[in-house]
């Protein structure tokens, strides 16, 4: 009974992910975590700094206006009293909890039957009475969406929480299931352990029972046997000799368990004369690493703001820095939502509309390996798991670097009791020694001119450990308008087992499916795709999109001693499948959301850009199940009507479905689009094809795209931006520097 609680406990806390402390063992770098007793705390007036550890105080001033004051730690926010502000500000611990009331004394809740609460959010009011709505008026109305199943029933309903009114919507006949809620992941990955033959397995494996962990695996959709009733499969790893046990697993079984009942459906066990991993070198802890003399480590380094962060917080959501303002609120599904972004304008002083909303809308990551116990580990993470659901507590300086602020999420369990999400969500300002503008002028024109300017960004992050990997996602604003979204990869990858130690032992003609990164241990070759939603709003809500084409142009015999140049070309896509887009490196475009009824002084429609940077494209064949039901991945871009039904790019229910509710299958509408409220959606892609520096965890991967103003202002934004000035800056001086 004992090992049964220790295994019980032990699959709560693996369901809900695990906080990951980077550490590289192999690399002849090896970084530290930053503590606080590392890094100096700096005033604007003072020649030295303190530190507790590594440095010590320089020429200390006596007098109290130098004192130093070391930052406090984020604070834990207490959420019973909140109480909204604005029409998109999430739901409160009491706006729930009066959620939860209402829908137990409903009918549809009140039998016997077993229910559950995957999703209790806000209902966003309609989009025009939000555009109108301005501090100071009354709030509108609040209500919350809720998911919920009820006797193997999936059900959507609407509760208005000033009277509690309960709405129930048709689901329609969409395939699949909702959000699996924490409470599904946490009793699957126990639910094996009451079978016998399971138990028998894992001692026949050489596994001591209290050595196992479990992970739930969602199993995609392939074909009619899997329809009817809620699957998932189970996997186990070995936790003996490592807090890694993801380099662990017991290769080959794979349990399939009803997630309703849970009952063990069947027992696949083909990995008998594979081994398992060795638990050496596979601990990625700081606290487990031997240093060698040889290691060079940097230096602390803390950027200091002696007169504190330049960005407000106001009514808890609505951040203010520079030029921009937006609304900033944590999501179950979403992970982090951005919405009613907004630029002021240098010459008119006024706030210009950007974005109504922007969130990630799906993760898909398939492996390539299409054997028994890998083919269906096809992820949506965000539809699947909860993209918000899986976003861990950040670590103040080392995710997050000092005087960032910390918001909280409040979600719903799966009986409608509100938790908090502590720390889920960071706000911190980014210099780096970027430019944002400069020009030195040349000797020879006898002036002697050089003006440049640093760039100081605005970054909203958060961190979604999803079992092993890890996602770290930035918002990050500039001055100069451009608004840059980052995905960072880290964390563990999911390996396979194997019965080679070294490649020699590989015959020539047999498929890995990935890379022996050690002994016995293979990476497997996947994809991650990163679908965004961006409810673009430029100076209003009726916009449309533009494709560049920039096309090769020849001159005529005589026209030039040039042969040939570039020419752009403007095509204004008029319905959908016009702005269904597959980036070519060859045949290269821009593409521009524009307001056509506003312009320029010179003409130009306002607008802005998306800019891709390194993205990865799926190569899976359109009939593979996965690719269906990933088809949101085809192309890189889409374009649709705004529909507030459609923001979901995998479908509403993600679980088991079979593709017929995704974003391509919308966008074969071919609905009109030009001037009219539009969606853009952009896919970032990464292949992965493992390497020995990626074990046994991750160094970070990353890649973005930009939203870049294109025409939308008069010239420079930034061109009055003040230069830095020594008065400014506070000095600190190590000690090695006395």
């Amino acid at each position: 009974m004992e090992s049964r609680n220790f295994l019980r406990f032990l699959a709560i806390s693996l369901s809900v992910s695990l906080v990951l402390f980077f550490t590289w063992v192999h690399l002849p770098y090896a970084p530290q975590p930053n503590t606080t007793t590392d890094l100096l705390y700096c005033s604007t007036n003072s020649p030295w700094c303190t530190s507790k550890n590594r440095f010590q105080s320089i020429n200390k001033p006596s007098t109290a206006d130098n004192i130093l004051r070391k930052p406090p730690n984020p604070k834990h926010h207490k959420h019973e009293s909140d109480t909204p502000h604005h029409p998109l500000d999430p739901l409160t611990i009491s706006e729930i909890n009066k959620v939860r009331t209402v829908l137990k004394s409903h009918p549809l809740f009140r039998s016997s039957s077993p229910f559950a609460f995957h999703s209790i959010v806000l209902e966003e009011p309609d989009k025009t009475l939000v555009l109108k709505w301005k501090k100071g008026d009354s709030l509108l109305p609040r209500k919350a969406a809720v998911v919920a199943r009820v006797a193997g029933k999936s059900h959507l309903l609407t509760v208005d929480i000033s009277t509690g009114e309960v709405a129930v919507q048709e689901t329609g006949s969409r395939s699949g299931y909702p959000t699996m809620t924490i409470e599904d992941m946490t009793s699957s990955t126990w639910a094996p352990l009451s079978n016998a033959d399971f138990n028998r397995t894992i001692i026949e494996r050489g596994v001591d029972l209290q050595d196992l962990a479990c992970l739930p695996i969602s199993l995609g959709w392939f074909g009619e046997n899997e329809e009817n009733r809620r699957l998932i499969k189970v996997q186990c790893y070995s936790m003996e000799g490592t807090a890694n046990f993801y380099m662990r697993p017991i290769e080959g079984l794979t349990v399939l368990l009803d997630m309703d009942s849970k009952e063990v459906v069947e027992i696949s066990d083909k990995g008998r004369d594979i081994p398992i991993p060795k638990a050496a070198n596979t601990d990625y802890r700081y606290s487990a690493q031997e240093i060698n003399p040889g290691m060079m480590f940097v230096n602390p380094i803390s950027i200091e703001q002696p007169k504190g962060p330049s960005f407000t917080v106001e009514d808890e959501h609505l951040v203010k820095w520079a030029n921009w303002e937006f609304h900033l609120k944590p999501d179950p599904r979403a992970g982090v939502i951005i919405s009613r972004a907004k630029v002021r304008d240098p010459d008119s002083g006024e706030m210009r509309n950007v974005m109504y909303k922007g969130f990630t809308s799906e993760l898909f990551v398939p492996y390539m390996d299409p054997t028994d116990a890998w083919y269906f580990k096809t992820y949506m993470d965000a539809g699947e798991y909860g993209f918000g659901l899986q976003a861990m507590p950040l670590d103040p300086l080392n995710d997050c670097p000092r005087n960032a602020y910390y918001m909280d999420g409040v979600f719903a369990a799966g009986d409608g009791t509100p938790y908090v999400r502590s720390h889920m969500v960071c706000v911190f300002e980014r210099y780096a020694g970027d430019i944002g503008w400069r020009h030195t002028e040349s000797p020879i024109t006898g002036m002697e001119i050089r003006e440049v300017r640093p760039k100081v960004t605005l970054v909203v992050r958060m961190a979604a450990s999803v079992a092993n990997y890890d996602y770290i996602v930035d918002w990050e604003f500039q001055t100069d308008g451009l608004i840059r979204i980052k995905v960072g990869l880290s964390g563990i990858l999911m390996v396979k087992g194997t019965s080679y130690v070294n490649t020699n032992q590989v015959p020539g003609q047999q498929n890995l499916y990935g890379t022996l990164l050690s002994e016995n241990v293979i990476g497997v070759i996947h994809d991650h795709y990163i679908t965004f939603y961006l409810d673009m709003d430029i100076d209003g809500t009726d916009n449309s999109f533009v494709e560049v084409n920039i096309k090769k142009q020849k001159t005529s015999p005589g026209e030039s001693p040039r042969r040939s140049y570039l020419k752009a070309i403007r095509n204004v896509a008029k319905t959908e499948k016009d702005a269904q887009i597959q980036f070519k490196l060859y045949d290269p475009s821009e593409f521009h959301v524009v307001n056509p009824m506003k312009r320029t002084r010179v003409g130009n429609p306002v607008g802005y850009k998306v800019v891709p940077a390194g993205t990865a494209a799926s190569l899976l064949d359109h009939d593979d199940p996965p690719q269906k039901r990933g088809a949101f991945t085809n192309n890189q871009i889409w374009v649709t009507p705004y529909n507030q039904s459609e923001q979901w790019a995998g479908g509403l229910f993600v679980y088991q479905s079979q593709g017929e509710d995704t974003l391509a299958v919308w966008s074969e509408r071919d609905r009109p689009i030009e001037n009219k409220d539009i969606v853009l959606w952009y896919t970032l892609g990464f292949h992965h094809v493992p390497c020995q520096e990626d074990f046994p965890i991750m160094p970070t991967v990353s890649s973005s795209f930009d939203l870049k103003p294109v025409n939308f202002f008069e010239s420079n934004p930034i061109l009055r931006t003040p230069p830095n000035v020594e008065k400014d800056l506070p000095v600190c001086k190590p000690a090695a520097s006395a």
